[in-house]
């Protein structure tokens, strides 16, 4: 499940992962199971097996946002775990936080929603909702050249921070906050 919060002074995007894994090779299970004292059946094999490939892969979904997007990241991945018939917990979702308000001017917002948008799409299978982040960074990206290309035409009368100050807390009123989630 991916969640962002929208609030007045930041945004945060929660990218996550969870994934169907298929079975695959037992005999790996088995020797786990034995090592244990206790024998699994044929269908309790391919559950671990199951589950050792949902871990796997959801591992590696999220190590590819936090090894995009490092500076962008609050805190590390966060995983959810469901226990195996062989007693082990295994990762089957995981959220990666990070930044994703604009920055304090148009031109410095434009290379952070680029970056934004190449943290989300980092994973070599993007979820659902890391297009839709992407999506929003390209937006924030639009946005701050059009911002830009405004203060061009004024002349920059009040300045280009002050200028954005306000186009950034536009329709961000303080308490409000919007949520999205999406199974990946």
């Amino acid at each position: 499940m991916i969640s962002g919060l929208v609030g007045a002074a930041a945004q945060d995007w929660l990218w996550s992962s969870s994934s169907s894994a298929t079975a695959g090779r037992a005999p790996a299970a088995q020797s786990r199971a034995d090592a244990a004292g206790t024998a699994m059946t044929p269908e309790q094999q391919r559950q671990v097996q199951a589950l050792a490939n949902t871990d796997r892969q959801v591992r590696q979904h999220e190590q590819a946002h936090l090894a995009v997007g490092r500076d962008l990241v609050r805190g590390g991945a966060s995983y959810e775990y469901q226990q195996g018939p062989d007693g082990k917990r295994y990762a089957v979702a995981g959220e990666v936080s990070i930044d994703a308000s604009p920055a304090s001017t148009p031109e410095k917002t434009i290379p952070k929603a680029i970056h934004i948008r190449n943290t989300a799409l980092a994973p070599a299978d993007p979820s659902a909702q890391d297009q839709s982040v992407a999506a929003s960074a390209a937006r924030m990206e639009a946005e701050a050249r059009q911002e830009l290309a405004r203060l061009a035409r004024e002349g920059g009368t009040a300045g280009p921070a002050a200028a954005y100050s306000a186009v950034a807390r536009a329709g961000s009123e303080p308490g409000q906050a919007s949520q999205v989630n999406t199974f990946a």
